[in-house]
């Protein structure tokens, strides 16, 4: 069973996610906040495996309660749901450690799913508005490019392709296919990626291959 945290400070959409997580066989919804303060303590008290995260709240938003909620030990997955306008937030969101994001108009269907990869422990990338996302963060940022540079320097050249394959959104299973690997070579050098790159999600890492130009 996945455990499941709503943070939205809209009543109608929390009750919408419960109702309809609630149908799900593997899915409980254990709890429900109206702002990223109570979520920050909801996340402590309940420890859910997966958190729903709004972005524009009151007293507290939903970047800084991802911030503080990823600081702690073995925090919670963090899908982040926001509108497209709300761009800048996700990146930075993203940045700070959650593990993927969904529109707040993403047909019911696909958001279970992204539920249950993110608790599997693949992150939910959207190809499309991830590199909107990340083109926004690298406009005019020369040094964040040399970092990016810098630390994929540190690559092997398989690596790198893995690494470049992870910008791209591709799932494991996607990458195996396109380099022809096998899937636990793929994870082990994802692995490696995250030690290498200092990423602790895919996210992460792809935001680092955006930054250098290599997507």
């Amino acid at each position: 069973m996945i455990r499941i945290l709503v943070v939205d400070d809209d009543a109608l959409v929390r009750s919408a996610l419960a109702l309809m997580l609630g149908g799900q066989e593997d899915l409980e919804v254990v709890g429900e906040a109206a702002n990223g303060r109570e979520g920050m303590t909801m996340a402590a008290s309940l420890r859910p495996d997966v958190i729903l995260m709004d972005i524009r709240m009151p007293e507290v938003d939903g970047l800084e309660a991802t911030t503080a909620i990823h600081a702690r030990p073995e925090p919670p997955r963090v899908i982040v749901l926001t509108t497209f306008d709300a761009d800048d937030y996700v990146v930075s969101a993203l940045a700070a450690g959650a593990d993927g994001f969904l529109l707040k108009d993403t047909p019911p269907g696909e958001i279970v799913e992204a539920i249950r990869k993110v608790a599997g422990g693949e992150p939910m990338l959207s190809p499309s508005v991830t590199q909107t996302l990340i083109r926004r963060v690298r406009a005019g940022s020369d040094p964040r490019t040399s970092e990016a540079e810098a630390r994929l320097a540190t690559l092997t050249e398989r690596e790198r392709e893995v690494a470049v394959a992870v910008g791209k959104g591709l799932s494991n299973a996607d990458i195996a296919a396109e380099l022809y690997l096998s899937v636990p070579t793929v994870k082990a050098h994802v692995s490696r990626l995250f030690d290498k790159l200092g990423a602790t999600n895919r996210v992460q890492i792809a935001i680092c291959v955006h930054d250098a130009g290599l997507v």
